[in-house]
């Protein structure tokens, strides 16, 4: 009877449900992959660049967006004719090399990929700061229908269109409505403060006949000239009106890039070449691409300096 109380007493536990062991290891393993990969890039990009390089890389992804002003990764994006401009550390530029050094292929794709995604932000946000302008002014408001916003291949596109009963300019002329001049000048306001790229502007007509026909003019010595005026004069005249009234509203003229007039040849309504909505303003917040398209088409060369 004392061996028996003495046997040792086996408690068995009955796992249930096995085949796996649950998917926090998967996570885990998630993560490692990610760092190793992470790891060797930094390694690759480590090996590619110089110091002046790596320092440029590190400003852009401590200031990843342009609208911080001064003191953050680029206060001028892009620039009409010229490359990408990507300041660091001591004001220097990324793009800047030695003497007969050249930019690795393999760190201009990563440079241009940074620029291209930082660009493109800065487009979203100043759409979306133009919404908000556009929604908090009493007199914007009022006239949201006729502002159009939309990012293209081009960049950021903002038509001020004409309405019925209700146009932008008066009629045949390239004289501004006060409402349109406030509509210009706020834009320019959040324009300038938000984005620093160069802008094209773009003025279209119907397809309605220019009733004026012919006007004179009065030459500087005193000899009184006939000419034709037709839709392609008024609206280079209204683009250039808008240009004014933008850099009346605070806009550095500098950041004008493009001011072209149109005629009727891009209607905006095709099946309706005499609707209002043809006669128009376009502005466009232009990217690094467009820029490079327009230096490129212009037949931009090098100046010799012999």
């Amino acid at each position: 009877m004392a061996d028996d109380k003495k046997q040792p007493i086996v408690i068995k536990k009955i796992v249930k449900g096995g085949g796996h062991h649950g998917g926090a290891w998967k996570v885990a393993y998630a993560d490692f992959v990610t760092a190793m990969m992470a790891f060797f890039l930094l390694l690759w990009l480590l090996g590619v660049t110089d110091e002046a390089m790596r320092g440029g890389i590190s400003e852009m992804f401590k200031a990843p967006s342009p609208l911080i002003g001064p003191g953050g990764a680029s206060t001028s994006m892009i620039k009409l004719g010229g490359t990408k401009e990507i300041p660091h550390g001591d004001g220097e530029k990324l793009n800047q090399k030695a003497p007969n050094e050249e930019v690795k292929p393999e760190v201009k794709e990563v440079i241009d990929t940074v620029a291209i995604a930082k660009e493109k932000k800065t487009l979203d946000q100043l759409m979306e700061k133009l919404k908000e302008t556009i929604e908090q002014s009493d007199m914007l408001k009022d006239f949201k229908d006729q502002m159009l916003l939309e990012v293209t291949p081009e960049g950021l596109r903002i038509q001020i269109i004409d309405k019925e009963k209700r146009p932008m300019f008066s009629a045949g002329s390239e004289k501004l409505k006060p409402y349109t001049r406030v509509i210009l000048r706020e834009l320019a306001k959040t324009i300038t403060r938000y984005a620093p790229n160069q802008i094209s502007i773009t003025g279209h007509t119907d397809a309605s006949v220019f009733g004026q026909g012919i006007i004179e003019y009065e030459t500087i010595d005193g000899e009184v000239l006939r000419k034709k005026y037709s839709n392609w004069e008024l609206s280079s005249d209204r683009a250039n009106a808008a240009r004014r009234e933008l850099i009346k509203g605070g806009m550095p003229a500098k950041q004008v890039g493009r001011v072209v007039g149109l005629s009727s040849s891009v209607l905006f309504d095709k099946n309706n070449p005499y609707s209002p909505v043809n006669r128009r303003i376009s502005i466009i917040v232009m990217n690094q691409a467009t820029l490079d398209s327009i230096a490129k088409s212009e037949g931009k060369t090098a100046v010799s300096t012999n």
